[in-house]
């Protein structure tokens, strides 16, 4: 069993940065991709961005692309997502997902285990 603990989130300005934090327990974190997802109230949850299990593959959706960045430390179990300039409709509750293989993907079917997510709020 995977356990995902999601941190970071909080209320920022428009223009401001957040970097989200996923620590990851239970399996060998080095070989699982790990996905961001985000919900915003009212709508469907979304891919924003994925990271293969080395970190050297990453995939963005386009309306963070050039805004945000995921990375990964595998010593730490940790994956990351650096969001700056940040915009209201990134407001959402975002989410990190890990699945049971190393390559990246964007569909949520394909992920096996999620965190319970962390609130990012952008005011305008």
């Amino acid at each position: 069993q995977v356990q995902l603990v999601e941190s970071g989130g909080g209320l920022v300005q428009a223009g401001g940065s957040l970097r989200l934090s996923c620590a990851a327990s239970g399996r060998t974190f080095s070989s699982s991709a790990m996905g961001w997802f985000r919900q915003g109230l009212g709508k469907e949850r979304e891919f924003v961005a994925t990271i293969s299990g080395s970190g050297r593959t990453t995939y963005y959706a386009d309306s963070v692309k050039g805004r945000f960045t995921t990375s990964r430390d595998n010593a730490k179990n940790t994956v990351y997502l650096q969001m700056n300039r940040l915009k209201p409709e990134d407001t959402a509750v975002y989410y990190c997902a890990a699945r049971r293989e190393f390559f990246t993907t964007t569909l949520q079917s394909d992920y096996n285990y999620w965190g319970q997510g962390t609130q990012v709020t952008v005011s305008s």
